[in-house]
Parts: structure tokens; sequence; C-alpha cells
């Protein structure tokens, strides 16, 4: 892959995956949603504040441009608010919550959520996900551990609908893996299983997961966390059956070949890896993972030549892929190891009366 920035491909309708030498990402949302554009031809557009990842809204006259901060795993991004306007008639909670939101007055959100019933579970979502983003776990999980206990579907409250269509948020769902999703009940109970599993309450977590709709980015989910748990059993189980049909399955499939390798099942291990790197169009990053992940199990089998070879595959595409470099080095150490070792046996042996045995 050299040095290329990144790279992005299709999941799903409606979800794309983002490769990148720092890691594997998985965004969703809809082309364009971070503008949008008025009946009276006025566009508001989505910009970052520098080095915080959160976002306002920014509206003018004509073009449609938009910039964002870089975020690392684990944050969300303000909420953005459509240009739609709560109506004269709309209710009192409605209108206080688009102020709020569109004036980035975040700090009223606890008092709107004790205020107005109708607006509790919005105002508390989005409250712990800005706690998330500011780095108050604490705040963040207690918040996010009550909206998802009282939230219902989140996707169809009617301010959700009709006000955070351009909103997202992006959580850890697996080492080196996130997901940025709309304002959702999905999206709240991924940051909930990142906080949860932060907080060291990996049975907590697991059970928010398992509740969400079966999707990619869900199944990533579990299996970093079965894995972390040392539920490798558990990992083999989400993907058993799964083929080589894109890159989502390719990676799921290099993950359920760990899984394997852990549990001492080597040759279905390697079967595993086999299949993820079936196809040569899968991206790089994908197939380097599996590459390093068969290396291991090919050491694990003492089978040094093989795993070299793939360390080598690896490094012939990436020479910076973490680890690689300490692996093949590790090879060499042990092949020279054995090459002192057998002289030491012939000079050893030379040394012996003819007919001697060694005891």
């Amino acid at each position: 892959m050299g040095f290329v920035a990144r790279k992005s491909f299709k999941v799903m309708p409606g979800v794309r995956m983002t490769v990148s030498k720092s890691g594997i990402s998985a965004s969703a949302g809809v082309p364009g949603a971070r503008i949008s554009k008025s009946t009276s031809g006025r566009t508001t557009r989505t910009v970052g504040v520098p080095g915080t990842g959160i976002y306002h809204t920014q509206s003018s006259s004509s073009g449609r441009s938009s910039s964002q901060t870089r975020r690392g795993a684990g944050t969300a991004t303000a909420p953005v608010a459509q240009a739609t306007k709560p109506g004269f008639l709309a209710p009192k909670w409605e209108k206080e919550l688009y102020k709020a939101v569109t004036s980035s007055r975040f700090e009223e959100l606890p008092r709107i959520a004790q205020t107005y019933p109708e607006a509790a579970v919005v105002a508390a979502t989005l409250e712990g996900l800005l706690a998330m983003e500011g780095g108050d776990s604490d705040r963040a999980l207690e918040v996010c551990r009550w909206a998802w206990a009282n939230g219902g579907e989140l996707d169809d409250h009617p301010f959700t609908r009709k006000y955070l269509g351009s909103s997202e948020v992006t959580v850890t769902v697996a080492r080196g893996v996130s997901a940025t999703l709309p304002i959702s009940r999905d999206a709240l109970g991924l940051a909930l299983a990142e906080l949860e599993q932060s907080a060291g309450n990996l049975e907590a977590a697991v059970a928010v997961v398992e509740q969400l709709d079966p999707s990619p980015v869900a199944a990533l989910s579990l299996c970093e966390l079965y894995g972390a748990q040392g539920q490798h059993d558990a990992v083999v189980d989400v993907t058993n059956g799964l083929r080589n049909e894109d890159d989502p399955t390719a990676l799921l499939l290099a993950l359920r070949g760990v899984a394997l390798r852990e549990l001492g099942h080597l040759t279905a291990a390697r079967e595993a890896f086999k299949e993820a790197l079936k196809s040569k169009s899968r991206d790089a990053a994908i197939r380097h993972f599996a590459l390093v992940g068969r290396a291991r199990t090919y050491l694990a089998e003492n089978k040094r030549s093989m795993a070299k070879k793939d360390l080598e595959r690896v490094l012939g595409e990436d020479a910076n892929y973490p680890g690689v470099q300490e692996l093949l080095v590790g090879i060499q150490a042990r092949a020279l190891d054995n090459v002192w070792g057998s002289r030491a046996l012939v000079a050893s042996e030379g040394s012996r009366p003819p007919g001697s045995r060694q005891l």
C-alpha cells in the first residue's frame, strides 16, 4: 500500500469503512450529511473547532464546503441541527433543546432533561456523548447508562428525525477499528459499550452490544470484547460460516484466525487466515493483518520459514507495519541460535573417543 493515506470501501448500503496506515475505521451516514440546504437556497455546513473534535454550524448564501478536525476513536461530535427550525406552535421543550444545540449551550442539557420528560432521552444522550468527547468518562458513563435504559428507539424520536440528521458520534469498536454513526440507539450502544469496557466492565459492555442490530460493526465490537475476556470460542461462534465476500468479512475471518490460534487449533487458524487472504482485491491493511496473524500461527508451529515469507510480504508493501521488524529479528536470532547450537554439537561429537556414547 506504500504511503497512501487511506482508502474507503462500501460495507453495506449507507455504511462505509475506511482503512489507513494508522488503523481501520468504519463510518455510516449519507452523502452530504454535513451540509444541508434550505428552500431559500441558504447552505448550512459544519465546521470543526481545531483540536477538539467538536463541530458547530455555519451558514452562507452560496457555496458548499466543510471542514472537520481529525478525531481519535471514542469521541463524539457536537450535535449539528439541520436548517429546519421549530415552528411558532412547537412545544417549549423542543424550542429550548433546539436553542441549546444550535447555540452550543450544552451546559443546559441536564436542566432540559430534568425539566421536560419529552426531551429527557435526547438531552441525556447528547450530554453523555459530549461528556465522552470532553474526557469526563464518569459522567458520560452515568448518563449514557440512563439513556440506554430509558431511550427506546432514539432514532424515531421526533427531535432526532427533525434536527439531528447530520450529527455523528465516533466510538471505538475494536483495536484499530472505529465507527462513525448518526445519532441513534446503535451509536449510543456502541458508545456505552466503549465506556463500560474502559471502566473494566466487560460483561456489561458485551450485554449492550448483544442488543444491537446485527451488523459488521456490531460483530467487530463483539469479537473485540469476547477476545478481551478470553472468550475466543465466542469469537469463533460469531464468525462461524463466514466466507470472504468483501472487506468486512475478510477482517472478521482474520479475527477468527486469531481466536482459533489462541485456542490452540493451529490448523483451523491457518484455514481461517487462508480464507481471509483468498482474494487479492481485499484492502492492503486487512491483508497485512491476516498475514501477520498467519505468521504468528506458523511460529507457534515452529514453521519459521513460512512465517518469514508472510512477514516479508507485509514488509515489502509496508515497511512500517507494527511488529513485523521485531518478529523477523526474532526469527533470525533463533536461526542463528540453531546454527551455533548445531556447530557446538558437532564439535562435542568430534571430541569423543570413537565408539563412545553420550549419556
